[in-house]
């Protein structure tokens, strides 16, 4: 085995962190509560790093996955929030493996170049979260394309998206032998929606720009259809996969920064002559703190490297995310608790991050089930829901 990680690697993790010096945390404190991090995203666009994962040919950097998770990881790691973009990144793993070559050819170049944004994935509904199948948008066959009625939510960033990549069924679930089928994914070009897409914000504990998404009867083309009719569940998967593996990357940026924070504190402040860093209490949590991200680190390559190969990782994928968001948020409690009271002091940013990262323990899917995920799909125990 050989740990060695690529050396352009470290040159990238250089490069974001400089651009992520121009945004400190004055830039995002004064984003809240709902601002949406307009010139941070612009920068990251005409840098490339949004289009990181598309091909060369179609003008994208052509990068690994394992290299996106790396500037999503700095981001986060720098004290900003990867969250307002990292949305293109993920949707890459649907579009790329399943859009037609009219769609990547008409897309890809205008989206690497900035021009065009993929922020929004509007797969969840009011009365199907992680019940996917549950789904009840629909798009109905009609002369030349489909006609789509329905109601997402949880769909981040749809208000500042040109394009956003949908599921919907386009058979009832009750004529459909397995209850994944019969659903398809769809390209919506949101800038000629007109008024059959109306988008609401949502306020939420963290500056995430949250929106749910009305769609009353919106026609479109039959080249909107990502990959075949039906088979959507399948096409979004491989976003999913990506998904968690990026969110991972992200959640030990976020450890990281809690860790180098709270050691530089832990370091300065003296307490009874001496400094805070020297007490158990406060040096142990942070030791298991930093010993748990680096093993998710490790976990997070490795679902990566499975993915960048065209192999199997939804195993890898979820207990990427699941122990990542586990130990981001050891590493911001243990933060919180060395900064004591400062640690509330919006300056210190200590709390915003803090709310930020407790999200993935939520989102884009609950902990508890990616355990029932592994119990069943890994251990072959009996489906527990």
């Amino acid at each position: 085995m050989d740990f060695d990680l690529p050396a352009e690697h470290e040159e990238l993790r250089r490069a974001v962190r400089q651009l992520c010096d121009g945004f400190p945390g004055t830039y995002w404190r004064g984003l809240e509560p709902d601002r949406y991090p307009e010139e941070f995203v612009t920068a990251l666009a005409e840098q490339g790093y949004l289009g990181a994962l598309i091909p060369e040919r179609f003008g994208g950097g052509g990068a690994t996955l394992s290299a996106a998770s790396v500037i999503l990881e700095e981001v986060c790691a720098s004290g900003a929030n990867a969250a307002a973009c990292h949305a293109q990144m993920y949707i890459m793993g649907t579009l790329l493996r399943h859009g037609t070559e009219e769609q990547q050819a008409r897309y890809l170049p205008e989206i690497a170049a900035g021009r065009l944004r993929l922020q929004a994935f509007g797969v969840t509904e009011p009365d199907a979260g992680s019940e996917t199948h549950r789904i009840r948008t629909r798009a109905e066959r009609i002369p030349g394309g489909y006609r789509i009625t329905g109601h997402k939510i949880w769909t981040s960033r749809a208000a500042h998206s040109d394009l956003m990549l949908l599921l919907a069924r386009t058979t009832p679930l009750e004529e459909v032998q397995r209850r994944t089928d019969g659903m398809s994914v769809f390209l919506i070009d949101l800038r000629t929606a007109g008024d059959r897409v109306t988008i609401e914000p949502i306020a939420t504990m963290m500056n995430h720009s949250t929106t749910q998404v009305f769609i009353d009867g919106l026609e479109v083309g039959d080249d909107a259809l990502v990959g075949e009719e039906g088979a959507g569940f399948r096409a979004i998967v491989d976003g999913m996969n990506a998904e968690r593996i990026l969110i991972a990357g992200e959640c030990v940026g976020d450890g990281r920064f809690f860790l180098d924070r709270a050691s530089a504190y832990a370091r300065e402040r003296v307490v009874f002559g001496r400094p805070i860093g020297a007490n158990q209490g406060v040096q142990f949590p942070l030791a298991r703190a930093h010993a748990a991200v680096e093993a998710a680190s490790l976990v997070r390559f490795k679902a990566a490297w499975l993915y960048d190969q065209g192999r199997p990782c939804g195993a890898e994928a979820n207990m990427a995310k699941l122990l990542a968001s586990e130990a981001s948020w050891a590493a911001a409690n243990a933060c919180l608790d060395t900064h004591g009271g400062f640690g509330f002091a919006r300056e210190y940013d200590v709390e915003r991050k803090f709310r930020e990262t407790r999200l993935y323990q939520v989102a884009p899917v609950a902990n508890n089930l990616v355990l029932a995920h592994i119990g069943q799909h890994v251990l072959g125990l009996p489906k527990s829901y």
